[in-house]
């Protein structure tokens, strides 16, 4: 009798109990405080950016998309998809990505790669909105100011576009923003601005060439043999074998001097 009520309490463990435990064993693994959650994430992450890199955006996506089904606030993985989304030239999709990143963490690059999907999509004014929030986030990056004289060149504000090229070349002395400055300038047709900008250009390469030919000149070593130091004798003691042998040690009497 009292076996049975024993395999009696154990099936009734087995159908309304231990389900419960796994559920509740469940819950605590995919906790965002847990070790296994953790662990189950950066094996997600490590799977979306070798996928990405492997050219193998679906299994990316996959990825991505099972991050955020656990986490449903993570910019970084809003961000990311946002990027795969622009490779596949699904602009609707990856605008959508880049916006939710960006009001749930006021990231730079959101705003940055928001503003290069409206400037390829043709919303110009869009792009040179998000370009100048990016850079009021983070103004130290050239690229910002050079992808806002982009949609503003676009915009038909070459004198705007030429200032944000000229801040892009201040934060980096690149000869290809020179060349994109004087571009603007040939657009317009302003010859002072051209004469200006061609002289830059000139003396920076010449900069250039004369810190490559300074490069090569490297001085030779100096090939003179520093002479080794040999510990005196004790009075009585016979000189080491190496020492008696050379010529160059041996004693001589000091010359008498003619009066």
């Amino acid at each position: 009798m009292i076996g049975i009520l024993l395999i009696a309490a154990f099936l009734i463990f087995l159908i309304f109990g231990y389900p419960a435990i796994l559920a509740k064993r469940k819950k605590k693994e995919e906790s965002p405080n847990s070790p296994h959650f953790d662990a189950q994430m950066k094996k997600l992450w490590n799977i979306a950016q070798d996928s990405m890199k492997e050219r193998k955006p679906l299994r990316a996506e996959k990825a991505l998309l099972t991050i955020l089904k656990f986490d449903e606030k993570n910019a970084a993985a809003y961000n990311r998809l946002g990027i795969l989304y622009a490779k596949e030239q699904k602009f609707d999709e990856a605008i959508e990505c880049f916006e939710i990143a960006q009001s749930l963490d006021d990231n730079p690059s959101s705003l940055h790669n928001a503003g290069l999907i409206y400037l390829e999509t043709g919303a110009y004014e869009k792009a040179e909105m998000a370009f100048k929030q990016a850079l009021e986030l983070e103004g130290g990056v050239p690229a910002r100011f050079i992808a806002l004289a982009k949609a503003e060149e676009k915009l038909g504000k070459r004198k705007e576009a030429i200032d944000a090229l000229e801040s892009a070349y201040e934060l980096e002395a690149s000869t290809t923003t020179l060349r994109q400055i004087l571009a603007l300038y040939e657009a317009s047709g302003d010859e002072e601005g051209i004469e200006d900008t061609t002289l830059r250009i000139n003396n920076q390469l010449a900069a250039l060439e004369r810190k490559k030919k300074t490069a090569k000149k490297v001085p030779r070593r100096s090939l003179r043999r520093v002479p080794r130091q040999v510990k005196p004798m004790k009075p009585g003691s016979k000189a080491p074998s190496h020492i008696a042998k050379s010529p160059t040690h041996r004693l001589t009497r000091p010359k008498t001097i003619n009066k």
